[in-house]
């Protein structure tokens, strides 16, 4: 079974998070924003993977701590419930539209964490969410899963639109990259180094 779960307790959040990554695409998610709430409902919808989030935090400051620590905790989930990472296919991209909005994804599960982000927004709130605090999930999800990750949107006008087609790219993209690639010896990591883990 590849799914694990982390619990994260601070001062300013209490955190579990649970992740199958051969899972169908459940998903049992409360973090108290509730746009970030649907779009973590992306993640596994689309991956597929199944995904359980329960998280309180100190969201009478901002929403900073809770999302950012919830991307942490995601991140911490994926990384050891690929253990190894032998066997999977390594890398995934996705181009994903909503409407006028057009995200493009790529994600190298290559053990070495990194960051590309290019997404502008229209609105600075969508709902209760602070469109800044995207970056600030997706660098804490690259870090802790230690993955290499590109989000750039092509085009968007409508800040739900792009929020969503990101989140969505994400989701297809990671599904990918972690999916078990059947013409390769399950023992095998996809590197020349013979490794992703070190």
């Amino acid at each position: 079974m590849r799914s694990a779960t982390i619990e994260r307790n601070t001062k300013e959040t209490k955190i579990s998070v649970t992740v199958d990554l051969d899972g169908d695409g459940r998903s049992d998610i409360s973090t108290g924003v509730g746009f970030f709430d649907h779009m973590l409902d992306q993640i596994a919808r689309h991956a597929p993977l199944d995904l359980a989030v329960r998280a309180e935090g100190d969201l009478h400051i901002d929403g900073h701590h809770t999302i950012e620590d919830v991307g942490i905790a995601i991140g911490q989930a994926v990384d050891r419930a690929l253990a190894d990472r032998k066997g999977i296919s390594r890398y995934g991209d996705a181009h994903v539209p909503l409407d006028e909005a057009l995200t493009r994804v790529v994600v190298d599960v290559s053990g070495r964490p990194f960051l590309v982000y290019e997404v502008a927004f229209p609105a600075q709130r969508i709902g209760g969410f602070d469109t800044e605090l995207m970056r600030e999930f997706f660098q804490a999800f690259a870090v802790h899963a230690r993955v290499g990750l590109h989000i750039e949107c092509l085009r968007g006008v409508n800040s739900h639109h792009i929020a969503e087609s990101a989140f969505k790219g994400f989701a297809r993209a990671l599904g990918k990259a972690v999916a078990i690639d059947p013409r390769r010896t399950q023992g095998e990591a996809p590197s020349t180094k013979g490794t992703l883990t070190a």
